[in-house]
């Protein structure tokens, strides 16, 4: 899907600096990773995402690429931590990113793929909802408020958390910064939280703020919020994306527009999340490069397929099973199978013999649609048998030509029960 929409596949080291990670995420995050000390004395960690390394990585070679930069990879990351429902110590993740392009068509174009990646797995919008909000919002509320800086992270923080705790919790996590008037803000917070069209976030925003410039800068980022819904809409997606300023994600980096994607029916950690992070390349020590992105986990998405009965059954099926009835036959079966697979087919047999029926359960079972029959009375007349097992077909060919038989089969099929033909 990502190569759809013009993305470009990339991968990082599975060993990073552990100052990487201490910069984006802040000293906290080193009691969750697999961190120690190598035998260069260096402070390295297991990746337990793909983000800072992909900073790293356009960082250090921006002037040399094409702007915008789109980028994708499915990577393993590891966590220290407890394992539990939705979370292990070792997933695979998908990470799609934008770099190099600070407007919303950016942000629009994530939020399709991410969309548009769950409904090719089977899912519907009646399965998912992506919870979009804005951080840069937020803090231009929190100005208002006369909170700027690590007071508005920590106002924020506590907001990111908010739906887990409760109310009463959330309050008191808020007085340390806001005192007696913890109160009014929650009660704004919770009214905020629960506005899902986009005329009443304006208003909302707009009638909070009454500073000229404070009220012109609001009324920019509210155009911007219009201009992305508008892409959303065009690109067909918008039914899956619900406006919901409770989503602040709690990392400290992200500078924009930000979401999450939940299971509709609530049972489940987030299936994905992700946003703007415009800062976090020029905090690695490169020049500045806006962008923005996703990841999504394996394990959540594993739990919910499953649940939906969406997970399908993977079988590595070879392209021909073979089946002979005795040791000559096993032979010339042998013979043949080494040249087709010489052609690039896959090609399998029983390893040591055994009846006809339980060879042609084993065929079954392996899930190849060609099997090719090694009878007497065929090899006695120099043919072999071909059965098209998802059609139920089949042909006699002669088997010095089997190598552009199987080929014609491969390609047309066999629609019904044919003579033995030679090719």
């Amino acid at each position: 899907m990502a190569r759809r929409f013009g993305f470009s596949e990339y991968d990082g080291p599975v060993l990073e600096s552990l100052d990487l990670y201490r910069e984006k995420s802040g000293p906290e995050i080193v009691s969750q990773l697999f961190a120690f000390t190598d035998q260069g004395g260096r402070e390295v960690a297991l990746r337990p995402e793909l983000t800072p390394s992909l900073a790293r990585m356009a960082g250090a070679r921006a002037a040399s690429l094409r702007k915008p930069i789109k980028w994708f990879t499915i990577g393993e990351s590891f966590r220290y931590e407890k394992p539990q429902k939705g979370r292990l110590r070792s997933h695979y993740q998908f990470n799609a990113d934008i770099l190099g392009e600070p407007g919303p068509g950016a942000d629009a174009e994530i939020l399709a793929l991410l969309v548009e990646t769950l409904l090719a797995l089977g899912l519907t919008d009646a399965d998912f909802r992506v919870r979009f909000s804005d951080r840069e919002l937020w803090m231009l509320y929190l100005q208002g408020l006369g909170l700027e800086g690590e007071k508005a992270m920590d106002v924020l923080r506590v907001v990111d958390k908010a739906e887990r705790r409760g109310s009463e919790v959330t309050r008191e996590g808020l007085r340390p910064y806001l005192g007696e008037a913890a109160d009014d803000f929650f009660g704004k917070y919770e009214t905020l939280a629960q506005i899902r069209r986009f005329e009443d976030l304006r208003a909302f925003f707009l009638a909070h703020t009454s500073h000229k410039a404070h009220r012109d800068a609001m009324a920019a980022r509210l155009d911007q919020w219009e201009s992305l819904l508008s892409n959303l809409d065009a690109l067909g997606v918008a039914g899956c994306v619900e406006i919901d300023l409770g989503i602040v994600r709690g990392l400290a980096y992200y500078t924009g527009f930000v979401f999450e994607v939940f299971d509709r029916e609530g049972a489940s950690r987030a299936i994905a999340g992700g946003g703007r992070y415009n800062d976090l390349v020029g905090k690695l020590g490169y020049g500045d490069l806006a962008a923005t992105g996703f990841a999504m986990g394996d394990v959540v998405l594993t739990d919910i397929l499953e649940e939906k009965n969406l997970l399908p059954k993977y079988i590595l099926a070879p392209d021909v099973y073979m089946i002979s009835s005795g040791e000559v036959e096993r032979m010339m079966a042998l013979s043949d199978a080494g040249k087709l697979r010489s052609d690039g087919l896959s090609v399998e047999y029983a390893l040591k013999p055994t009846g006809f029926g339980r060879q042609f359960k084993q065929a079954a079972q392996s899930g190849a649609r060609l099997v090719i029959v090694y009878g007497s009375e065929e090899t006695a007349a120099g043919q072999v048998k071909i059965k098209d097992l998802s059609t139920g077909g089949e042909c006699s060919v002669v088997r010095a030509n089997l190598r552009e038989a199987i080929s014609r089969v491969v390609s047309e099929g066999i629609s019904g029960r044919d003579e033995p033909q030679s090719i």
